[in-house]
């Protein structure tokens, strides 16, 4: 069985200044279609033990929550437990790169020559903005055959993080840079590391620094182990036959480092994509270069019609527009989103992990409940539920 759920967890592995709110909980009737959707999602075949939504309109957050933080005791989800943030880790690597931007230790016209010597030659013309837009063509070293044997081998294998892309350094660049739009983890290794290179700083100091500590984020951190800190959300996986397996610490995050590592927690990560949207961290111009716009779906997609910009996502629903990002590691989904002025910010939290290879069924589902999510969000009384899942 655990040999089983090894074999799983790996290419589900390859897939992958705001203070002081009002907490006031959310009964059923604030939201009905809203939390309908929530409990479908959990009663669906294969559908996650436990998810949670954190809404943010000004000073004042409303939860809406179905199912469990932990299926052995019954615990219901609570926005201060930790959780996996996954691949909306690379919205904090943006928020980190930006904010050198603004204060001009950084371009986005900065190339990995320039700044990453050491990387392969082939390499050396990708910018910084195209590393964040997901156009630079670098090779993905977590679907590397030797990555993933490691992994398979022993599932909490300590990587050295800042060496992550020596595992794709024989490999050419999949296509000539800025051509193409194709979402590669490589990318927000590249951009921490031309972080560190730009300040002499470790990424994980500069996160502290530019981002943590301006918008108030107590509960968020990038551990290199596999252990979660108390209380968290567990996440399952629940594709076996059997009963759901709590896979929360079966991955280390060494591996993911600045592309799906981050814990945090769902009041930590409403505050955080509610400055980063606005650009309270930036200047004006790298918040306008950020919201230009390309074809291009965040992994896995969000609800409504995707575009990318710069370490962010425009999801155009049927309620209106809101700035983001997703992402899913094995036991865990989220999305994460805000209006662009940053007043009113969500994050929806699911205890499972839900992609289009692997759960397409399941993901329609959950797309349509973020989108419900958005439009509780940005209408004042709750809307009809839409008459099918998913786009």
């Amino acid at each position: 069985m655990r040999r089983a759920l090894r074999l799983r967890l790996v290419p589900a592995l390859a897939a992958l200044c705001v203070s002081g709110l009002l907490a006031t909980p959310a009964r059923a009737a604030d939201d009905p279609s809203l939390r309908q959707l929530l409990d479908r999602l959990v009663a669906a075949p294969g559908g996650p033990p436990g998810v949670i939504v954190v809404l943010r309109d000004g000073d004042r957050q409303r939860v809406v929550r179905a199912g469990v933080a932990d299926l052995a005791t019954g615990r219901p989800i609570d926005p201060d437990d930790h959780t996996r943030t996954a691949s909306t880790s690379k919205a904090f690597s943006g928020a980190v790169a930006l904010r050198l931007v603004r204060d001009h230790r950084l371009g986005l016209d900065d190339t990995i020559g320039r700044r990453l010597p050491r990387l392969p030659h082939a390499w050396r013309s990708v910018t910084l903005r195209q590393l964040l837009q997901h156009t630079s063509g670098l090779p993905d070293f977590s679907a590397s055959p030797r990555f993933v044997s490691i992994v398979k081998a022993d599932p909490h294998h300590r990587f050295d993080s800042r060496r992550l892309l020596d595992f794709v350094a024989g490999e050419p660049l999949g296509f000539r840079p800025g051509t193409r739009y194709h979402y590669s983890n490589s990318d927000n290794i590249a951009v921490a590391l031309m972080a560190e290179a730009a300040t002499g700083q470790r990424y994980e100091e500069l996160l502290r620094r530019y981002v943590y500590r301006p918008l108030g984020l107590r509960d968020t951190s990038l551990p290199q182990g596999y252990k979660m800190p108390r209380p968290y959300m567990h996440g399952y996986d629940v594709s076996g036959s059997g009963r759901p397996q709590d896979v929360s610490e079966a991955l280390g995050v060494s591996g993911v480092w600045a592309s799906g590592g981050i814990i945090s927690t769902p009041r930590d990560l409403t505050r955080f994509i509610a400055g980063y949207a606005s650009g309270a961290l930036t200047s004006p111009a790298a918040l306008r270069a950020q919201r230009h716009w390309i074809d291009g779906a965040s992994e896995p997609a969000g609800p409504g019609r995707n575009s990318a910009g710069l370490a962010i996502f425009r999801y155009e629903t049927r309620c209106g527009v809101v700035l983001g990002h997703t992402g899913n590691f094995p036991g865990y989904t989220q999305f994460i989103a805000a209006t662009p002025d940053g007043r009113r910010a969500l994050t929806f939290s699911v205890g499972t992990q839900v992609n289009a290879a692997s759960t397409p069924a399941l993901l329609r589902r959950l797309r349509a409940a973020e989108e419900q999510a958005v439009c509780t969000l940005l209408t004042r009384q709750p809307v009809r539920p839409p008459s099918s899942h998913g786009r």
